[in-house]
């Protein structure tokens, strides 16, 4: 099967707290979880955390290597961005930020205008936007 619009996408990403990464993306944004795996602390079995909708076209992969973990440090444009659509609630901003969020300015001011942007426990950053998607 080639790339095109159908293939699935996976969003990998080290983490240095997988719980604490658990905690904000599913108890927090309500993504589901897809698949997990404890790993053994030997070399390369490392833990992993699949979380997403079940009828999205992506998921997000989080991976506990504290090793990769500390050589990646996420920079102010490393988002995740959500279009909702509809204006953010304020209750999924309080639910982020009480699962390990914090609501943090966004480098680039079209999303402070169109969303709001929360940093995850590992420094990565979420935007809720208001806009919808459209690629026309």
């Amino acid at each position: 099967m080639p790339a095109n619009a159908t293939s699935h996408v996976r969003i990998a990403r080290p983490t240095r707290d997988l719980a604490a990464a658990d905690r904000f993306w599913t108890g927090g944004l309500g993504l589901d979880v897809l698949y997990r795996h404890e790993g053994s602390g030997s070399t390369g079995d490392h833990s992993l955390l699949m979380a997403g909708w079940p009828d999205a076209a992506w998921h997000l992969e989080l991976v506990d290597d504290p090793a990769q973990a500390a050589e990646s440090r996420p920079g102010v444009e490393d988002l995740l961005v959500i279009y909702l659509g509809e204006p953010v609630p304020a209750e999924l901003v309080e639910r982020l930020e009480q699962h390990g969020g914090v609501r943090v300015p966004a480098h680039n001011p079209y999303w402070d205008e169109f969303g709001v942007t929360v940093q995850d426990p590992d420094g990565y950053r979420l935007v809720l936007s208001s806009r919808g998607w459209s690629n026309s």
